[in-house]
């Protein structure tokens, strides 16, 4: 057996002459909860597609347990899909739904109504069997057509942005709820999304894609703390990213002031760029600051307040569970473990 149940190598994919994936390199561990995040168009629905067997690459090749499946159509390979649009059987109840493939595959009549009900309890709706799909909430469609993929028993589930429909609340239960569900069953999901909350909550392994090309894969603390590049810090929640100069080792110039960093391997005054989450900059007295400036706005967010602090030369985004008042005159600090350097700044600091 395979170390990973999926392996995408050096997997392109054109259309028309574009090209929509360049050449990306995925392992997808048994068990697994991957996740393809990025922003439309960015190949992450493609990628899935490809290993479902809708798409075939232009170059590269798919493997399933170490065996080429590149040219295996999508009924012969063990995965199945859910689509944000569920594709549910409008004239047909939830139990039939579910048993769709069961009836394919010519599975005897109480074999398939036990399997069916395993199914319905695992996603939360027993005694749903003989409701219309029609009648059903936007989450209990989800779950049926869950349940749908699931009962036919696939080693890997892919799903393509399948809470998209739902509204905020019921993202969030369903989030949980899909978690648990990956979690109990012990098989491979992978899933896509451009919700970044989504991916981190959910998550064993996140791959962030951006036009065809995969800019960083890791674990979700990883992604977020240690974004490889400034596109990962900026899409990945919110990041002050700043110009700065490296000075040496451990000591970056950013904000027109030295600060002490944890980061080594750069050339002497090399451009950098400098990412701070806005949970890590420190509002202090002014007078103790490197850093000053003027707090512009105040909005309370619920769990902290967003300030907007505005230096002479950019404005800061602060998050902190203390509110100052707009127009006050801060200072601002940040630690040396909370400043994050990134080869690829052009600008001075």
């Amino acid at each position: 057996m395979a170390d990973h149940i999926i392996e995408l190598v050096d997997v392109g994919k054109d259309y028309g002459g574009s090209e929509a994936l360049r050449s990306i390199n995925i392992r997808v561990r048994s068990k697994e909860f991957l996740t393809l995040l990025g922003p439309s168009g960015c190949g992450k629905t493609t990628t899935l597609r490809i290993i479902a067997g809708f798409e075939n690459p232009t170059r590269g090749k798919v493997l399933f347990n170490g065996q080429d499946i590149t040219g295996v159509p999508p009924y012969l390979r063990r995965v199945n899909t859910v689509f944000q649009r569920y594709a549910l059987f409008p004239h047909l109840n939830v139990m039939e739904n579910v048993a769709f493939g069961l009836r394919i595959k010519k599975m005897d009549r109480e074999q398939t109504a036990g399997k069916v009900a395993q199914m319905l309890e695992m996603v939360n709706l027993s005694g749903y069997e003989r409701r219309n799909v029609s009648s059903l909430s936007g989450g209990e469609q989800q779950r049926v057509a869950i349940a749908r993929a699931l009962v036919n028993e696939p080693e890997v589930l892919l799903l393509d942005e399948p809470l998209g429909a739902l509204d905020l609340k019921l993202r969030k239960e369903m989030q949980i709820e899909l978690k648990n569900m990956q979690q109990r069953l012990g098989i491979t999901f992978v899933y896509v999304t451009h919700d970044q909350e989504e991916a981190l909550t959910m998550s064993d392994t996140i791959v962030v894609m951006d036009s065809g090309v995969i800019q960083q894969t890791g674990t979700p603390v990883n992604i977020y703390n240690e974004p490889s590049n400034a596109f990962v810090a900026d899409f990945i929640g919110e990041s002050n990213i700043v110009p700065g100069v490296m000075l040496r080792d451990y000591l970056v110039k950013f904000a027109g002031a030295p600060f002490e960093c944890v980061d080594a391997g750069f050339a002497p005054d090399e451009p950098v760029d400098v990412v701070i989450r806005p949970e890590d900059v420190k509002i202090i007295g002014e007078d103790e600051a490197r850093i000053r400036g003027i707090v512009r706005s105040v909005t309370f967010k619920g769990v902290h307040y967003e300030m907007i602090v505005e230096t002479g030369t950019r404005a800061w985004i602060i998050h902190s569970t203390t509110r100052v008042e707009a127009q006050s005159r801060v200072g601002l600090e940040v630690l040396p473990n909370d400043i994050h350097i990134m080869h690829g700044g052009g600008r001075t600091g």
